[in-house]
């Protein structure tokens, strides 16, 4: 699928202060009830106050709300918009109602109506994103090696970590995206496999969640791609490439966990290097099989 070309805007940019100088300011009357959000794998601390969701400032904080005033002005309704800053200098974005999966994804979640409207809403974000150009506030590099699997340049922006747990769902379809702690500069097909690795979900059996072991991940893989539009060479290319993808997420979770420590030290500790490589081998061995499911009768 191609994303060069950038959605039309049906209005003007919003005016708006630069993100490094927003601060937010409570509106009269503002509830002032705070609900603590559930913890990510890496991100503590967020909570929901009225409206809004407070999140600790990060490195990335600035160019992640560069990117979401940008598919603002895109016309992209599935992504909170970035408010500022508060007194006690925590992000605040605006809250996205819906329901989003547990940590470990509920029977509800294995829809495949919301399956495909993932890919659809994925796609959405994709060509909402192109043409965005980090500028005052680029990304942080990605630790260990850049993003750029089979010489695909990193030229797209995209939010890398749409999990059960981060997809907004209302009325059984995927209706918004939260979480874009891991957004930056990457590929269309790098970004969609990482969904449908979550999504499908594509995994050694040993590591299925509970209740999706019996889950047939050949035709939902199928599902994902006809919903998203992977053309006949991305899916040809698909499993080695995602083999390739997961080694990759294999090195940055190492790294993460060996210097940053915190959820990714936590992450490491409770076995997800041994997942990540049972995955990897999973995808090999079943390559010929899942580029069946993806390309036959393709042409219909």
């Amino acid at each position: 699928m191609s994303t060069n070309r950038r959605v039309p805007l049906d209005r003007a940019p919003a005016e708006r202060s630069p993100v490094s100088r927003r601060l937010y300011r409570a509106a009269p009357g503002e509830a002032p009830d705070v609900e603590l959000m559930p913890a990510g794998d890496v991100t503590e601390g967020v909570v929901r106050v009225g409206g809004t969701i407070r999140r600790p400032h990060q490195s990335q904080s600035y160019a992640v709300a560069d990117y979401l005033d940008w598919l603002e002005d895109a016309g992209f309704e599935g992504s909170p918009r970035f408010l500022g800053r508060d007194a006690e200098g925590r992000d605040v974005l605006t809250f996205v109602p819906g329901d989003c999966a547990g940590a470990l994804p509920e029977r509800w979640a294995q829809s495949e109506e919301l399956l495909a409207s993932v890919g659809r809403l994925l796609r959405r974000l994709h060509l909402a994103s192109a043409g965005f150009v980090p500028k005052d506030h680029p990304f942080p590099p990605r630790p260990v090696r850049q993003d750029t699997l089979t010489g695909d340049p990193a030229r797209l922006v995209c939010h890398l970590d749409v999990t059960p747990q981060n997809v907004v769902v209302r009325d059984g379809r995927a209706a918004g995206l939260v979480d874009f702690d891991l957004a930056g500069p990457s590929t269309a097909l790098k970004d969609s496999f990482n969904t449908a690795m979550h999504w499908v979900a594509l995994r050694d059996p040993a590591d299925a969640w509970p209740g999706w072991e019996e889950l047939d991940p050949l035709r939902r893989l199928r599902i994902f791609a006809d919903a998203y539009g992977w053309t006949d060479h991305e899916r040809r290319r698909l499993p080695h490439f995602g083999a390739d993808a997961v080694r990759l997420s294999y090195d940055r979770m190492e790294y993460n966990a060996r210097t940053l420590g915190g959820g990714w030290a936590r992450m490491w500790d409770e076995g997800v290097g041994g997942l990540i490589e049972r995955r990897a081998a999973w995808l090999e061995a079943n390559a010929a099989r899942l580029v069946r499911a993806l390309t036959t009768d393709f042409a219909d």
